[in-house]
């Protein structure tokens, strides 16, 4: 394994090259593989990006016949047929039965985009400043999202003040099942000194947060308050939606109605970069040609294999799959805990995106570590990374899901052992 090139020649910034330190060659589905010849399970799957696994076949055939016929790959925000397909087939799929009448806006591409313009689109609908954001959130690295996103470890490197957000306990976090209550107290109180936001943005499932769920009950109570005062609300499904969780949003099932929804990551389907925004349309309105724009809104091979994503959801079968497969991990998880009562660990998620909360990033870390080592790869979230988060792609064949479940199971004895 030759690492040099990247060791002398790449930026100091790279992350994830450090957890897994190999050099992959090729990919399949939930299996990476090393140029060395070993396979890994892959439990990561591109932080969410790859819900349908390593090169898709479906996809994969689908674009080398757009690339074979010339098919226009880069297009600004002109018309193209491949993007009326996308767009037809996501209005028929998504939108129309869920009685969903939401505008589809293309930016820059990747989640962090969608997160700006969010943002942006708020600010401009609502002539206010201030965004209502929450403990644990993730939102992006850039300095607008950078500003909603709550992790310190984050934040710290923006090099300027990070500012215009209301920053509120998650329903899950101290303070969480009070902290709506008392904020909406006190913007009807004319002389607490607090003036109403632009927005509410949150993320009903905090993926890189820690995997902390929010109740229906609890997300209604922040669409109620944000109608009240005239604020948007808004929901970040960029790594929960595109059916992480057993259906296409995270938030299917539970009456509410979000005047924006950001999406990216799983919406391209095969890995190449696509966000979007649905907007309501009342909100839309307010943008004017021009006002948000970006070289990159949209490219034709995201528009190609997103359609083709887009058929894993014209019926309920791998939804299902992913309710099932989901409820395996969530068991196996629990077993985990269970065989290790004094150590306080708590499984918690939704679908295919479940974490073991083990309190302890140095510990979490090590399992990382010995999980690679046996070839299994995983990404820890949370504060100082303490919550192991399985995110398999949901194509995941089902021997590979037990045996990437045994892997972890080992990988945390000898985590332990070293402890």
């Amino acid at each position: 394994m030759d690492t040099t090139v990247f060791e002398q020649s790449e930026s100091a910034v790279r992350g994830y090259c450090r957890a897994y330190p190999t050099v992959f060659a090729s990919a399949s589905n939930a299996r990476q593989v090393a140029e060395d010849g070993t396979s890994y399970i892959d439990f990561f799957a591109g932080a969410g990006v790859l819900n349908f696994g390593h090169n898709n076949p479906r996809m994969k055939d689908a674009m080398i016949a757009f690339l074979q016929a010339d098919g226009v790959a880069h297009s600004l925000d002109t018309y193209t047929t491949t993007k009326r397909d996308f767009i037809t087939k996501f209005r028929d799929v998504v939108l129309a039965p869920r009685g969903m009448d939401h505008r589809m806006q293309f930016m820059g591409p990747t989640g962090t985009n969608a997160v700006e313009a969010a943002l942006k689109l708020a600010r401009l609908a609502t002539g206010r400043r201030e965004v209502v954001a929450f403990s644990h959130g993730f939102h992006g690295m850039t300095l607008g999202s950078l500003a909603a996103t709550a992790n310190h470890a984050f934040r710290k490197w923006a090099g300027v003040p990070l500012t215009d957000v209301v920053r509120l306990p998650f329903e899950t976090a101290p303070g969480g099942d009070t902290a709506l209550t008392d904020y909406g107290a006190a913007l009807r109180d004319a002389s607490s000194g607090l003036t109403p936001p632009a927005a509410f943005l949150v993320e009903a499932v905090q993926a890189e947060g820690g995997v902390n769920v929010a109740s229906a009950e609890w997300l209604h109570e922040v669409q109620a308050l944000a109608r009240e005062v005239g604020a948007l609300f808004i929901i970040d499904d960029i790594q929960a939606g595109c059916g992480r969780t057993g259906s296409y949003f995270s938030f299917d099932g539970m009456g509410l109605d979000p005047d924006v929804i950001t999406l990216a990551k799983g919406l391209g389907g095969f890995g190449t970069p696509i966000a979007m925004n649905l907007n309501k349309p009342s909100v839309d309105d307010h943008w004017s040609p021009g006002a948000h724009t970006g070289t990159f809104r949209g490219q034709g091979l995201s528009f190609v294999a997103g359609a083709v994503a887009l058929d894993y959801f014209t019926d309920d079968t791998l939804m299902s799959e992913v309710r099932a497969k989901g409820e395996v991990m969530r068991d196996r998880l629990r077993r985990i805990a269970d065989a290790h009562p004094g150590q306080r660990w708590e499984v918690r998620g939704r679908g295919m995106m479940q974490g073991l909360d083990t309190g302890d990033g140095a510990f979490a870390k090590r399992v990382q570590q010995a999980a690679f080592e046996a070839g299994l790869l995983l990404g820890p979230c949370g504060t100082d990374g303490q919550v192991i988060k399985l995110i398999p792609p949901l194509t995941i064949p089902e021997e590979d899901l037990t045996l990437g479940l045994d892997l972890l199971d080992r990988a945390i004895g000898t985590a332990l052992e070293v402890a």
